[in-house]
């Protein structure tokens, strides 16, 4: 039975993986190799609580209750000692991915489930690494974790029947719904998500039509709650770009490789809301959309 819970990484799905485990009152440790972030992470929280409980959704008494489940600690060693299950949700990069599973393998006990919340690369991969791969599952939660309701569960080649089962329940027991796929690259989120954003980006860099258009088109045309442009922002174009490259590498295809437009964009250090600029421009405190001026019609230049 999973009591004990321990995210790696303190960042913005990490913070809110360990709020959604302890508001549903398992014990979380929060471990991060920088204590200020562990320290943001916890504000973080906190101010998401607020916004239920302004909403009614918790009370006060709930939130303090919350708040007390979660611990914070800079050793990984440490963190992962008593676990149950460590959910990894560290930078979406293999080597620094592969570097924390082989850690988390060397102390956590010996039946503590290892959990990647990885949006693209192969859990098989990341198990191989391990001397338990029949106790590597993915448990890829969608942002932000406290409102998503979808856990994207991913078996690797020799995750086992058991470990996918108590996964699958975990995540009902968090007011998530679970859907179990099979490991290839971009599993099903992100491997029909992130050529449609691809394209997005292609569409604006042969000029076919504006951000604003391209994201009209498919917020009134397909119902979608986004624009693919905007959403790019709000994940990140490095991160869209570095789950475009898994997917061209994993297939050998070269219809997945990312447009120059974003490449440049990356290169350039416009990386959406959490670099200010993207395909919009984000300044705090502003809740308009507004079109970077690298893109108004009067400027942009392929």
């Amino acid at each position: 039975m999973v009591k004990n819970v321990t995210v790696i990484g303190a960042g913005t799905m990490g913070n809110g993986i360990a709020h959604v485990f302890a508001q549903n009152e398992f014990k979380v440790i929060l471990v991060d190799v920088s204590r200020s972030q562990l320290e943001k992470a916890i504000i973080t929280i906190s101010k998401n609580i607020d916004r239920q409980v302004a909403k009614g959704t918790i009370t006060e008494e709930q939130k303090a209750a919350v708040l007390q489940n979660i611990s914070i600690n800079t050793s990984l060693a440490e963190g992962v000692k008593n676990a149950d299950l460590v959910v990894e949700a560290a930078t979406e990069n293999v080597e620094i991915k592969l570097n924390i599973l082989k850690e988390i393998d060397s102390t956590a006990p010996a039946e503590c489930i290892l959990a990647t919340n990885t949006s693209s690369i192969s859990i098989t991969k990341i198990a191989a690494v391990t001397k338990r791969p029949d106790k590597v599952i993915g448990m890829h939660f969608m942002n932000p974790v406290p409102v998503m309701k979808l856990v994207e569960i991913i078996n690797g080649y020799s995750t086992s029947k058991e470990v996918t089962q108590i996964v699958i329940d975990l995540s009902k027991k968090l007011g998530k719904i679970p859907c179990e796929v099979n490991d290839y690259p971009g599993f099903i989120a992100n491997r029909i998500l992130m050529p449609m954003i691809n394209e997005a980006a292609y569409s604006l860099y042969e000029g076919v039509a504006g951000v604003e258009e391209i994201d009209i088109v498919m917020k009134l045309g397909m119902a979608h709650p986004m624009g693919p442009l905007q959403l790019a922002d709000f994940i990140g174009l490095d991160v869209c770009h570095s789950i475009l490259k898994v997917l061209q590498d994993g297939f050998g295809n070269p219809k997945y490789a990312p447009c120059p437009l974003l490449t440049n964009m990356v290169a350039a250090g416009k990386l959406g809301a959490k670099s200010g600029e993207g395909f919009y421009k984000y300044t705090p405190g502003n809740k308009d959309l507004v079109v970077s001026e690298r893109f108004s019609k009067n400027n942009f230049i392929q």
